[in-house]
């Protein structure tokens, strides 16, 4: 392996590599998919995915990325399963550390994604798409009429939770502390919406429920009197944060103060000539399928212009 070096190898297997992988297929670059061991990225713990354009019915989560896989398959793209250890983006070729030993290739695309930071529950696993998310954009449509706790404090938990009231008849917040870390005018929107309720200084012990019936409650603890009791939710929602997967390119890729990778505006180019970054590991805004998808298009686009200017 390490004595071929790929014209392009693309990191990560969700809806940015796979319409990377697809696009660069098409442009005849034969592409390598390094997939990980976790293939599909945040949407093979999703159950319905009904907001993405082209399936009318919905689509399972897993099942769409079945299908962005076979669709860059067909036309050429290679993959290859493992995670990559480490990466030498001082070298040309680029070399990457996976599994059976050293790739190399003359252009990246990273697309590696990111994790949602959530409490390490074994039930939050196991109820994760069955009343458990981490996006309330995703899946709050669900949960129509419905009571659902919010987890967290900061910008992002209050935007998640002024956007369930849209469709819950009651959202309440769950922070372990006994102020918010939120911006004021984001705290503002939270305390004057009639729907949204606070519980302070508790953290989410235990989440109640079955895969086949959904969330039934949780088990609060009071950090302040150590006191344990039941409430009753028909949905959970992590907003504790994400965290991009970029560790291996820390001192190498351009980040911001959280992680996510610097591209020059307007395009998806990094700092180091012939990388190019795509999907969640750039966007702690959006972090839509659809969105990460545009982003590995651009990658694809990038990345065969770039190519083709080295002569390559």
């Amino acid at each position: 392996m390490a004595d071929e070096v790929n014209r392009l190898v693309i990191l990560g297997s969700g809806p940015a590599g796979l319409t990377a992988a697809l696009y660069s297929a098409r442009a005849n670059l034969s592409p390598l998919l390094v997939e990980g061991f976790s293939p599909g990225g945040q949407l093979t713990i999703t159950t319905d995915v009904e907001n993405y354009p082209g399936f009318e019915h919905g689509i399972q989560g897993p099942e769409m990325m079945e299908v962005f896989r076979r669709q860059a398959a067909r036309f050429g793209t290679r993959f290859t399963i493992g995670d990559v250890s480490r990466a030498n983006l001082g070298t040309r070729p680029f070399e990457l550390t996976v599994e059976e030993g050293i790739v190399r290739c003359d252009a990246l695309i990273v697309s590696t994604g990111a994790s949602a930071k959530l409490l390490g529950l074994e039930s939050e696993q196991r109820l994760m798409g069955y009343g458990v998310s981490a996006c309330a954009t995703c899946d709050g449509a669900f949960f129509k009429d419905k009571e659902v706790v919010v987890v967290g404090g900061g910008d992002t938990a209050m935007e998640e939770a002024i956007f369930l009231t849209r469709f819950c008849r009651k959202v309440t917040i769950v922070h372990r502390r006994n102020q918010l870390r939120a911006s004021k005018i984001m705290q503002q929107r939270a305390f004057k919406n009639p729907k949204i309720a606070f519980i302070w200084d508790a953290v989410v012990e235990e989440i109640y429920g079955e895969p086949r019936t959904g969330v039934s409650g949780v088990r609060l603890q009071d950090l302040t009197t150590g006191n344990r009791s039941e409430f009753h939710t028909d949905g959970v929602f992590m907003a504790i944060g994400h965290q991009p997967n970029t560790a291996i390119f820390a001192d190498q890729l351009e980040m911001d103060e959280l992680g996510y990778i610097k591209v020059r505006p307007g395009s998806t180019y990094t700092n180091i000539d012939g990388v190019f970054a795509a999907g969640d590991v750039i966007d702690r805004v959006y972090r839509q399928a659809v969105t990460a998808a545009g982003t590995g298009c651009m990658a694809a686009i990038d990345a065969e212009r770039w190519l083709e200017a080295q002569h390559q």
